[in-house]
């Protein structure tokens, strides 16, 4: 994860070596006495297109564990659900169409039925909830199959292994950064992404191809342009997590034994990237063919 300004970060927040030739969208990170691969991820892929780089194969095969943001081999979808529950409820005696007001609960209204969603279903949601909830039923529509999503096919190979696997964050601090969201950058997400659900598809398109081919010059382009407009939106979902998970890939390459870490492929890309932040720290991360 192109898709708007907000779709885009959710979707995929990849890269490191700033160059644009075809590679894969996968590091090599040397500790002393092992190796962490990191790669980028896009969280959904189309059905008809789902296979992954080649790169993610050898990273995948020379690791003893996986470690995602979330740790989808352990996370409970029961839970998940329940928690979205409490988290995007709306307090008592206040709806959707309330805190918008009439335009933009109209405009939000004709998104949903177009999607073929009843907003009423939505009304007692608050707005960065109904966001998501949007830009994912946009997905489906488009093609996207969440159980071909990068890190769904690596979590079926490591039951099928017994390999183990591990999470950057927990659900809650991860759907946080949106909840913590004011008021107000809350309508703008929910704005922009009713406002562009329909002119995704080219961009999306464009982000696959440069993910697959490693192309971090454009990935870091398209952040560019993220950053600038919306920064409120993108510090807490990118930057501000980038710097939580930091400590915990530089234990990881304290270690013995390889990892293979995998994160949203904005997280790896541009100013305040974890590759960017590791070479700062003085690692050396060398891109996979």
């Amino acid at each position: 994860m192109g898709r708007t300004a907000s779709q885009r970060l959710l979707a995929l927040c990849l890269l490191g070596s700033l160059s644009a030739h075809a590679a894969s969208p996968v590091w090599a990170i040397r500790g002393a006495h092992n190796t962490v691969y990191l790669a980028g991820s896009v969280h959904l892929l189309p059905a008809e297109d789902a296979v992954l780089p080649q790169g993610f194969d050898r990273a995948y095969a020379d690791s003893s564990k996986l470690v995602m943001e979330l740790d989808l081999g352990k996370l409970d979808p029961l839970e998940a659900a329940g928690w979205m529950i409490e988290h995007a409820a709306l307090p008592a005696g206040t709806t959707l169409r309330g805190i918008l007001g009439e335009q933009r609960y109209s405009r939000v209204s004709a998104a949903a039925a177009e999607l073929g969603l009843a907003v009423e279903l939505l009304d007692g949601q608050a707005p960065w909830a109904v966001g998501v909830e949007l830009a994912d039923l946009e997905f489906l529509h488009q093609g996207f199959d969440p159980e071909q999503g990068v890190e769904q096919q690596l979590v079926r190979r490591t039951h099928a292994d017994g390999k183990p696997t591990a999470g950057l964050e927990t659900l809650g601090e991860e759907l946080g950064s949106l909840e913590a969201l004011a008021s107000e950058d809350q309508m703008r997400f929910l704005d922009q992404t009713v406002s562009e659900l329909k002119r995704s598809q080219e961009e999306l398109e464009e982000v696959l191809r440069a993910w697959r081919r490693g192309d971090a010059a454009t990935l870091s382009r398209l952040l560019a342009r993220e950053f600038r407009s919306f920064p409120a939106l993108y510090r807490p979902l990118v930057t501000m997590r980038n710097r939580r998970w930091l400590p915990q890939v530089e234990q990881l390459l304290r270690e013995d034994r390889n990892a293979f870490v995998v994160v949203g492929a904005l997280h790896l890309v541009g100013e305040g990237g974890l590759l960017e932040l590791l070479r700062k720290d003085g690692f050396t991360a060398q891109q996979l063919n």
